[in-house]
């Protein structure tokens, strides 16, 4: 009988997995069927594959401290007017006017923008004194636009000491850096006159800001204006630039998602920075300066 016969070849079979296929087929080859076993890696057999080598995740800035070379921090010029009110016991007003990266776009809060975190960090400095520190920043803004708005903005809050952020969106709408030159310098003049310390704040180190190609001609366009009105720059770009390029920072460490704005470990950097160095030409011996006043 087939019954048998098939018993028997399936006996065989497991003695002879060869004939075990060449009886089956000559038997029942109306009933067979094709089946193709693909060969399998002796690792992939085993129930616990062993585990791949764990990828290192790039480091955070959290991880790394706020720092920067002393050069790219300190202030060229002594913050006289500050230094006065110091001095006096009065309260201190401080201005910061800007774009976005003033008003704080990128953190996470309001609390969280270089001009808050500069307050915090003030009043650590100089726990005795009234010190307050106004935000007139506003997102997408131009040099020209912010200097429409000195009167209000500024003046208007008779500050000893102004920290004007400028030349970001010029160059990402890519408009000429002749024009804004002229702004810039009128810009300075204005606000030397109402009797007030001047720091410029330069562009960002971002993705954004790099792919333009008027960048560095706007960075020596701030440095160039600064030496020139006898007033103090902040060098946040090649500060940023070192966090990269030196420290080795990621750039999705310290810059928001969009490769433009900053984020909040960068803002509170920048403000520890910026008052540290504000604390340092606000105290300096005004006689052991060679730079000339302002």
């Amino acid at each position: 009988m087939i019954y048998t016969v098939i018993n028997k070849t399936v006996i065989s079979c497991l003695l002879c997995a060869g004939a075990c296929i060449v009886a089956l087929a000559m038997i029942a080859p109306a009933c067979a069927q094709v089946v193709t076993v693909h060969p399998v890696a002796p690792a992939a057999l085993s129930a616990t594959p062993a585990a791949l080598p764990p990828v290192a995740a790039p480091p955070k800035a959290s991880e790394f401290d706020c720092s920067a070379p002393a050069e790219f921090v300190r202030l060229n010029y002594p913050l006289r007017h500050t230094a006065r009110r110091l001095a006096s016991g009065e309260s201190l007003t401080i201005v910061a006017i800007g774009s976005s990266s003033t008003a704080g776009a990128g953190a996470s809060s309001p609390a969280a923008s270089y001009p808050s975190r500069l307050a915090v960090e003030l009043k650590k400095r100089f726990p005795n004194y009234k010190i307050m520190v106004l935000n007139r920043g506003i997102n997408g803004e131009e040099t020209d636009g912010m200097m429409a708005r000195f009167a209000t903005g500024v003046i208007a809050e008779h500050p000893q000491l102004v920290l004007w952020q400028v030349g970001t969106n010029s160059v990402l709408r890519d408009h000429p850096l002749q024009s804004h030159a002229v702004a810039l310098h009128e810009g300075i003049e204005a606000l030397k006159a109402i009797g007030a310390d001047v720091v410029l704040i330069d562009m960002q180190f971002a993705p954004r800001v790099l792919a333009k190609p008027e960048t560095q001609g706007m960075e020596d366009q701030i440095a160039l204006a600064a030496k020139e009105e006898n007033v103090d720059l902040f060098r946040r770009f090649a500060i940023m630039r070192n966090w990269h390029e030196v420290q080795h920072i990621a750039f999705d460490a310290f810059v928001s998602p969009d490769e433009l704005h900053m984020n909040d470990w960068s803002y509170t950097c920048v403000a520890k920075l910026l008052g540290a160095a504000i604390t340092e030409a606000a105290t300096r011996p005004i006689a052991s300066d060679a730079a000339p006043g302002h």
